[in-house]
């Protein structure tokens, strides 16, 4: 058998033995939510007691990391040099989670204990993002029993507070460019767009959200004594969102309309299957004239999180003082991330809502990151997905939500791709939470195949 053909029979013997389950089932039953203070402490077990060793044990040589933002989380780096002359791949993921949202899942779960039922294996981070990096580890360790060596460098870095939007990531990748220093990012978060076939996405929208406030008076006035003598701050609120969007949601403000839904991005977006997101899409939402791809992966989207005025859980009789909405821009490359605001600042007071205000708190945005989808590391990547799986993956320019990969594709200037081995179905960030055994399976294996042939072939000049 050839290196690659050895490393997938590892990979596979691995998996059917057990061990992937096993080993899954401790990092989920670690607590480590980052949105809430009492996973702090797991945050920093996670990374001494579980990802460390296991790394160790790898060859790679760990190191624990203070994040440079004060009461951020840490963040561990491992690497293994094997010759300075190879070329060298990082890889990411988070062991951090969201709020485990107890006594929400169905009967028979529970969020931090591993439950197989079928194809499913149910647990918070199971999906998101505790197998994602299992999977990329085992792949290198298949490599290296297959062959006693990967055949190029590694370092891999673990954050612990993805969830609560990476803080301190950035500043710590720019704080240690030669520590990370890399050919390539392979890095795995996300979904697949069909469970039985791998994706490949290069970026990731960006993602901004913000407060919009009309604060008029202290306290709220009786609406009898009061309706129509004094304005009222919940409809003035309505009015300036529904001026943002049409009454299907098409943006209407001219600088929030990106400028890189290019033919060759439409045609990219083109060749993918139907969107399966497990949910009937409305046909005539967002913006007229475009595919749920482009939609989703080449266009912006607003979205009102949430909004109160009052109080909804007892409404009195009462005209309130202030309202609020909790909004968000997704937004893709060839949006001016600069300028998302005061461009809604402009848009507002030009429609007469001088009365709104535009809160934003601090570090509370990714960036749009897009690597050319005819990158020849993408079409490395292809051809080394297809080989293994024996179907080609789907290619998407970005992916629909947001990640960190600014801190790689801007900061450190790395061509990025991303390979996720989760699926739209899994209940990420919410009860329930699922990754299925049949495509972890199938990662594990894709995922040792792009690496084995990474060491037997080198990367692509341009990627270097």
């Amino acid at each position: 058998m050839t290196p690659r053909d050895t490393a997938l029979a590892k990979a596979a013997s691995y998996y059917d033995s057990g061990a992937f389950q096993t080993e899954l089932a401790a990092l989920v039953a670690r607590p480590t939510e980052s949105q809430d203070p009492r996973g702090a402490p797991h945050l920093l077990a996670y990374l001494t007691e579980a990802m460390a060793p296991l790394l160790t044990g790898l060859g790679f040589t760990t190191q624990l990391h203070a994040n440079p933002l004060a009461g951020g989380p840490p963040i561990l780096t491992a690497i293994r040099i094997e010759d300075p002359a190879l070329p060298t791949v990082l890889s990411y993921g988070h062991g951090d989670v969201v709020r485990a949202q107890e006594g929400q899942w169905r009967a028979g779960l529970s969020p931090f204990t591993l439950i197989e039922e079928g194809d499913r294996l149910y647990g918070r981070g199971s999906a998101d993002n505790k197998v994602q990096h299992l999977i990329n580890i085992r792949a290198l360790a298949a490599l290296i029993a297959a062959q006693g060596r990967l055949g190029f460098n590694a370092r891999i870095l673990i954050e612990m507070g993805e969830e609560a939007g990476s803080p301190g990531l950035k500043a710590f990748c720019a704080q240690n460019a030669d520590l990370l220093q890399a050919d390539v990012l392979i890095a795995s978060d996300g979904p697949r767009l069909r469970p039985d076939t791998p994706t490949i996405f290069t970026g990731s929208r960006g993602g901004l959200s913000f407060d919009l406030q009309v604060n008029l008076r202290e306290g709220a006035n009786h609406s009898g004594n009061f309706g129509g003598l004094l304005a009222d701050p919940a409809m003035i609120l309505a009015q300036a969102l529904a001026s943002i969007t049409d009454a299907k949601g098409k943006i209407l403000i001219p600088e929030w309309r990106p400028t890189s839904l290019t033919p060759r991005i439409r045609e990219v977006l083109a060749a993918l299957p139907p969107h399966e997101t497990g949910l009937a899409l409305d046909p005539d939402w967002g913006e007229p004239g475009l595919t749920p791809a482009e939609r989703v992966f080449g266009w912006n989207s607003f979205a009102i999180l949430a909004m109160v005025a009052g109080q909804p859980e007892a409404p009195l009789n009462a005209i309130a003082g202030n309202a609020r909405a909790t909004c968000q821009l997704r937004f893709v490359v060839g949006t001016d991330a600069d300028d998302i605001l005061p461009a809604l600042r402009r848009h507002l007071d030009a429609h007469g809502f001088g009365q709104v205000q535009i809160i934003s708190p601090e570090g509370n945005d990714f960036p749009a990151t897009r690597l050319d989808p005819d990158h020849p590391m993408v079409r490395f990547a292809v051809d080394s997905l297809t080989k293994t799986v024996g179907r080609a993956p789907d290619v998407l320019p970005n992916l629909g939500g947001s990640l960190p990969n600014d801190c790689f594709a801007e900061v450190l200037a790395l061509p990025t791709i991303w390979v996720p081995h989760s699926y739209a179905g899994c209940s990420q960030h919410a009860p329930n939470e699922h990754v299925l055994k049949s495509l972890s399976r199938q990662a594990l294996l894709a995922t040792t195949g792009l690496f084995a042939d990474i060491a037997a072939n080198g990367l692509p000049k341009a990627s270097a």
